[in-house]
């Protein structure tokens, strides 16, 4: 994503309501619905797109950390477990 792209109010919630998520899968995916008007799937392809924006980063530094580890280490499990040797 490019540094120049700025996050929305919607997107601030989004983070927002991370930092203080139920760590229960059930019980976050009803949050999600409820607090936030949209799917699971939908929150997390856009936490996905939000953690590599700047802005959240600046704002939101521990948590964006956090999630760009895991992110990075379940890439990295994923890529073992296929036994691929290129990134993409």
């Amino acid at each position: 994503m490019s540094a120049h792209v700025s996050l929305t109010d919607h997107d601030f919630r989004i983070l927002d309501f991370e930092e203080r998520a139920p760590r229960s899968t059930g019980a976050k995916e009803e949050a999600i619905r409820s607090e936030l008007g949209m799917s699971p799937i939908r929150y997390y392809q856009r936490l996905n797109i939000i953690i590599d924006v700047p802005e959240a980063m600046a704002s939101h530094p521990t948590l964006t950390a956090r999630l760009r580890r895991i992110r990075d280490r379940r890439a990295e499990e994923r890529t073992r477990a296929t036994g691929d040797t290129e990134t993409g």
